[in-house]
């Protein structure tokens, strides 16, 4: 299936509004973050791209390709893709980790935790393997993806340096960690979600502004912008910070958005070095981080790239990374893939709502696959 794939199919690859990127090859690789960082500094490499993993200790996929191509916009998927050879896909859900029922015990045991000890927010996840039948190129449900999203983001990134040969994280995150250009930094945290009516105009909008009027998921929210400001503000001349989150939305879910904007003081740090800083945000992981990564950790199978970070960062250091959710692994022999979806969990948060926001947020990847 995957000799017929166009010559110019990419190994890497960003779709943003407002410029993409898409790369091919590898003339390096790091598997280290801080040796990535140096090489960019010290000139040595002209752009590094790829994924980190939610946990920092763990080993990054990080590349520095052959060939770049930057488009001014959007990516526009191959027709292969769309309606040649490649466009064939076929999956099944054929397994959960944990199950729906194991997770709400889960999310039951953890707000309990929270109520009695330190911990104010920890985001549990929960999987969903799948099966595909022919084996699937990645580069398709890159495609699916920037096809369904109405923002049209999408990501991959091989995972191959970290260990994971031919294994391909692909997504369409809706969250900017970092984004840098020249002085100027941004971010885009989301943090407090409630899934979309589709099929009711004014349910979907009162849900919308129920979550815009939630004490809850205000200061669920108000933990992540407090993290990016903590570590942006020392780096910076001026940051500026919206003292309310503003209302987004993507085909699946509302959320809770706060656009943070800087300048950054001389000499800046590349776009690496500051997402490197910055994850895992409170968004993905919880507060205080360390006692909420312990108990991510103890009660979850390893999230792999779940929630850490995709992007790219030039020898400029210009660069810019999404927080990997919304998003699957997909084997390197295309037979399967694993899903991710987590939620944010404070003192008050209801466990069966919790519940079905992890399902509202799989449909991102499950609607690019075929699957309800």
């Amino acid at each position: 299936m995957h000799s017929a794939r166009p010559a110019t199919a990419p190994d890497f690859l960003l779709s943003r509004s407002h410029g993409s990127v898409r790369t091919q090859g590898r003339r390096a690789a790091f598997t280290d973050v801080d040796e990535a960082i140096r090489a960019l500094s010290d000139g040595k490499v002209d752009m590094v791209v790829g994924a980190l993993p939610f946990d920092q200790d763990a080993e990054a996929a990080l590349t520095v390709p052959e060939t770049v191509v930057r488009e001014p916009g959007t990516l526009e998927p191959h027709p292969f893709y769309r309606v040649g050879a490649g466009s064939t896909l076929r999956a099944r859900i054929c397994g959960f980790d944990p199950s729906p029922s194991e997770h709400l015990r889960r999310i039951e045991a953890a707000v309990a935790t929270i109520q009695n000890s330190a911990l104010d927010k920890v985001v549990l996840a929960r999987a969903v393997d799948i099966a595909f039948d022919p084996p699937v190129d990645p580069r398709l449900v890159a495609a699916r993806l920037i096809d369904l999203s109405y923002t049209r983001d999408g990501f991959i990134a091989d995972l191959t340096p970290a260990g994971f040969t031919g294994h391909m994280l692909v997504g369409s995150s809706p969250e900017v960690l970092v984004r840098r250009r020249g002085n100027k930094v941004s971010s885009y945290p989301l943090a407090g979600s409630a899934p979309r009516v589709l099929d009711d105009a004014s349910a979907d909008r009162a849900t919308g502004e129920a979550l815009y009027d939630s004490a809850k998921d205000l200061a669920e929210h108000a933990f992540v912008v407090d993290h990016i400001r903590g570590v942006l503000a020392p780096l910076c001349t001026h940051l500026e910070v919206p003292d309310r989150p503003i209302l987004d939305k993507t085909n699946e879910m509302w959320h809770l958005a706060t656009p943070i904007e800087g300048v950054l003081k001389n000499p800046a740090p590349s776009a690496l070095d500051l997402a490197d800083r910055l994850y895992p945000t409170p968004a993905v992981c919880g507060t205080p981080t360390e006692a909420a990564k312990a108990l991510i950790c103890t009660a979850e199978t390893d999230r792999s790239f779940y929630a850490g970070t995709v992007g790219y960062t030039e020898a400029s250091g210009d660069g810019e990374y999404m927080v990997a959710i919304r998003c699957a692994e997909v084997s390197g022999d295309g037979t399967t893939a694993r899903a991710w979806a987590g939620g944010g969990l404070v003192a008050d948060s209801d466990p069966q709502a919790e519940l079905d926001e992890t399902t509202a947020k799989l449909r991102t990847i499950m609607r690019a696959l075929g699957l309800s």
